[in-house]
């Protein structure tokens, strides 16, 4: 074939689409629509490409926790680190000969985030949640008020426990923290 002999470029493809919104929807289908440049077909073309290339992360994330990484990530004030690094970190500040200034000044970054969360006026549980999508466990809610921590490594555990005792506390709130091999349990307790 010879000069495009035998091709065709075809313009684009047309569907009658009939789409039946529920409230919630229509009200984000006019907020995007007002807010844009193009037609309503390129809001829907851009929709549909967007879903397609990020498909996985909507089937294996919940909301919250893509939410959660977006915030965190687009905000310059977090990191992506390797776990092995993570533990090679915390073995070296155990092995340190001053290793109890660092726990001191974790103490203090630790109740500084709890300001952050107080303005923020985030409440316990989702200051779990946000420490749970930093991948230092895995959060399980036992009940209104009780939390297991599950930790992957025996090593981050008073790391972990130091940053939610600090937070706790500097959020005006008590709770009783129990250690087992492998777990934190963190249990809430009424104001006095």
């Amino acid at each position: 074939m010879r000069g495009g002999e035998g091709f065709q470029e075809k313009g684009p493809e047309k569907f009658l689409v009939t789409i039946s919104f529920d409230r919630e929807s229509a009200g984000i289908f006019r907020e995007m629509k007002d807010g844009l440049v193009g037609s309503q077909s390129e809001l829907l073309r851009t929709a549909l490409r967007f879903y397609s290339r990020h498909k996985a992360l909507f089937e294996s994330l919940d909301g919250d926790r893509l939410r959660i990484y977006t915030e965190m990530l687009s905000e310059g004030e977090h990191v992506i680190l390797d776990i092995d690094h993570w533990i090679l970190f915390l073995r070296f500040i155990e092995s340190h000969p001053d290793k109890e200034k660092f726990w001191e000044m974790h103490q203090k970054v630790s109740q500084a985030h709890a300001e952050e969360f107080i303005q923020k006026s985030h409440d316990i549980k989702t200051v779990l949640r946000r420490l749970e999508a930093c991948n230092l466990f895995k959060l399980i809610r036992t009940s209104e008020t009780e939390f297991t921590l599950i930790l992957g490594y025996d090593v981050p555990k008073r790391f972990i426990r130091t940053e939610i005792e600090e937070i706790i506390s500097k959020m005006g709130r008590r709770a009783e923290i129990r250690e087992d091999l492998s777990k934190i349990r963190v249990e809430i307790l009424p104001p006095r």
